[in-house]
C-alpha cells in the first residue's frame, strides 16, 4: 500500500489560518502600544518599557510552554493561548493605569509564545521531512502578512473607536484563531502517548540530554535573532540621523516588508532543495553588509537601498529557525526541546537591541554600526560553519 502524497493544502486553513489572523490583531497593537501606554501617562521611558514587556512576556515563557504543549498538545494549546490572550488584549483595552496596561501586555507576550511554539509543533508533526522548510517558511510568511495588515485595519479601529479600538480589533483575532484552532487535528497524539507509556519528560532533563545541540546551533539561533533584532533598530535609528521624516520611514520600511514578503516559499524551495545554510547565511551577511553601508547613504535613497538589502536576506530566511529547530528537535521530547530553542531565539531578539543600546552609549551612530557590521560579519561565519554541518549530516542519513 503506498503512502498518499502530502499536499500542503489539505491542511492550509488550521495550519496558517490561526497564524494569520492572530498576527492581524498583533500587529495592530504595536504601532499603539506606546501611544496607549502614553495616554494613560507614562514617560517616555516607561512606555518603552510597556512595549518590551511583550518581549519580556515571550522570553519567560518560552520554557514553560515547551513543558505545556507536550502535555495537553498542539490543538489545545493554540485554543487555551488564543482564548487567554484575547482575555489578556481586553484588559489592556479596559486597563485605566500603566500597571494594568503593564501587566495585560506581559500575558499577551507569554500567550504569543505558547501560540507560536504550538503552531510550529503542529507543523512538524503534519508535514513529512521533504516540504518541512517550505512548510515552515510560510508559516514564517503568513505571520509577517498578519504583522503587514494589522496596523492597516489597527487605523481604521482607531479612527472609529479610538487607541482602545486595537485592543478590541487584537482580542477579536485572538479569538477567531482560537476557534480555528478548535477544528484542527491533533497529530501529536500517538508521541504523546508514547511519551507517558515511558514516562513524563521534564524540559530540564530534555535539555540535559541535548544539551550540546541547544548550545552550538542555539548559538546560530541567537546570531540570527539578534541581527534581525537589530536590522528593526538600526534602520529608524539612521534615517532620523539623515533627517528622513517619519513618514519617509515608514515607506521606506513598507516597501522593504514588501519584498520580504514575496521571499518565504522562495526561501523554503531553496532550503529543501539547496540546504538551510544557502538561507541562512544571507540573513546575517544582509544586515552586516547593510549596516556597514549605513554610514555611507545621506538620504531616503541610499536608506532604501540599505533596507532592499536588508530585506533580501531577512526574506530568504524566513522559516529557517523554525527550520533548524525542527531538523534538530527528537521526536520524544520535542515540545520541550523546542521551547529551548525558542528561549534561544528570544535571547536574540532581546539581546541584540541592548547590546546595541548599550554600543549608542559609548560611541556615535555611525561608529556602532561599523562595529555591528564587523560582529555581523563574524557572525556570519560561525552561522555558515553550523549550518553546512547541519546540511551534510542531512545528506549523510
Amino acid at each position: 500500500m503506498t503512502t498518499p502524497e502530502f499536499r500542503l493544502r489539505d491542511v492550509a486553513l488550521t495550519a496558517y489560518g490561526p497564524t494569520v489572523v492572530s498576527a492581524i490583531g498583533h500587529g495592530a497593537v504595536l504601532p499603539m502600544l506606546a501611544l496607549r501606554a502614553r495616554e494613560l501617562g507614562a514617560d517616555l521611558g516607561t512606555a518603552a518599557f510597556v512595549v518590551a514587556l511583550l518581549g519580556i512576556g515571550q522570553l519567560v515563557a518560552s520554557l514553560p510552554a515547551g513543558a505545556l504543549v507536550a502535555r495537553i498538545g498542539e490543538r489545545w494549546a493554540l485554543v487555551g493561548a488564543g482564548l487567554l490572550d484575547a482575555v489578556a488584549l481586553v484588559g489592556a483595552g479596559l486597563s485605566g493605569s500603566v500597571l494594568w496596561l503593564s501587566v495585560a501586555v506581559l500575558c499577551s507576550g507569554m500567550m504569543w509564545t505558547v501560540f507560536l511554539l504550538a503552531r510550529q509543533q503542529f507543523m512538524i508533526e503534519v508535514v513529512p521531512d521533504y516540504y518541512r522548510a517550505r512548510a515552515l517558511s510560510m508559516l514564517g510568511g503568513s505571520h509577517r502578512v498578519g504583522l503587514f495588515i494589522g496596523p492597516l485595519l489597527g487605523a481604521l479601529a482607531v479612527h472609529q473607536w479610538g487607541i482602545r479600538g486595537v485592543f478590541w480589533l487584537a482580542a477579536v483575532s485572538a479569538g477567531i484563531a482560537a476557534g480555528i484552532a478548535l477544528v484542527m487535528p491533533d497529530p501529536g497524539a500517538e508521541s504523546r502517548h508514547e511519551q507517558a507509556a515511558s514516562g513524563h519528560l521534564s524540559v530540564w532533563s530534555v535539555m540535559k540530554e541535548h544539551r550540546r545541540v541547544l548550545v552550538l546551533l542555539g548559538s546560530v539561533v541567537v546570531v540570527i535573532s539578534a541581527s534581525r533584532a537589530v536590522r528593526t533598530t538600526l534602520l529608524p535609528l539612521w534615517a532620523e540621523h539623515v533627517h528622513m521624516t517619519p513618514a519617509e520611514t515608514s515607506l521606506v520600511f513598507g516597501v522593504a516588508a514588501a519584498l520580504d514578503m514575496m521571499l518565504f516559499y522562495p526561501a523554503g524551495w531553496l532550503m529543501d532543495h539547496r540546504g538551510r545554510q544557502f538561507v541562512a547565511v544571507p540573513v546575517v551577511l544582509a544586515v552586516a553588509l547593510g549596516t556597514l553601508l549605513l554610514p555611507l547613504t545621506g538620504g531616503i535613497v541610499g536608506v532604501t537601498v540599505v533596507a532592499l538589502l536588508m530585506a533580501l536576506g531577512n526574506g530568504l530566511g524566513a522559516g529557517i529557525v523554525m527550520t533548524l529547530g525542527a531538523d534538530a528537535s527528537p521526536r520524544l521530547g520535542r515540545a520541550q526541546f523546542l521551547g529551548a530553542w525558542r528561549f534561544a531565539g528570544d535571547v536574540g531578539v532581546t539581546g541584540g537591541p541592548v547590546g546595541l543600546a548599550a554600543l549608542l552609549a559609548v560611541v556615535p551612530l555611525a561608529a556602532a554600526c561599523l562595529v555591528t557590521g564587523v560582529l555581523g560579519l563574524a557572525g556570519t561565519a560561525w552561522v555558515g560553519y553550523w549550518t553546512g554541518r547541519v546540511d551534510r549530516l542531512r545528506r549523510s542519513t
